[in-house]
This record gives C-alpha cells, sequence and structure tokens, in this order.
C-alpha cells in the first residue's frame, strides 16, 4: 500500500500505509507496528510529533484545500 498523508480539517496529519518516521538525527521511532497514526499540525500536543487530540481543546483552526504547487526550479 502506498503512503497517503490527508490534510484534516481544523486537526492534524493522517499518514496510512507502509512508513518510518525520524527524528533530525535519524533515529527511528518506534512505532509499534502501526499503519496509520497521525501528527501534530498545532503544537499544543504534550506528545509531539503525534497528536494528542489539543486541537480541538485549543480551538485550532486551519480547512487547507488541495492544490498545485508551482513549477520545481
Amino acid at each position: 500500500m502506498p503512503v497517503k498523508v490527508t490534510v484534516l480539517n481544523n486537526g492534524p496529519l493522517r499518514i496510512e500505509g507502509d512508513f518510518t518516521i525520524c527524528d533530525a538525527e535519524g533515529k527511528e521511532y518506534g512505532l509499534a507496528g502501526r499503519t496509520l497514526l497521525s501528527l501534530c499540525r498545532c503544537g499544543h500536543s504534550q506528545n509531539r510529533p503525534f497528536c494528542d487530540g489539543s486541537h480541538a481543546r485549543m480551538g485550532f483552526q486551519c480547512k487547507p484545500e488541495a492544490r498545485d504547487l508551482p513549477p520545481k526550479v
């Protein structure tokens, strides 16, 4: 299954598929076999980079719409 990232309205980034997540040093987070999880977008999670639902309590609002990026230069 290819990796799919969904930007949820007023919420996190949802990642589905076979993926790894690494810190800035390249060390992998232990995901315990998960193939679905959410990453924090609001910056308020106590479990960053993972979402803990804080966006709802903090009133985070963002409803991005898909668009094409400009050509790569």
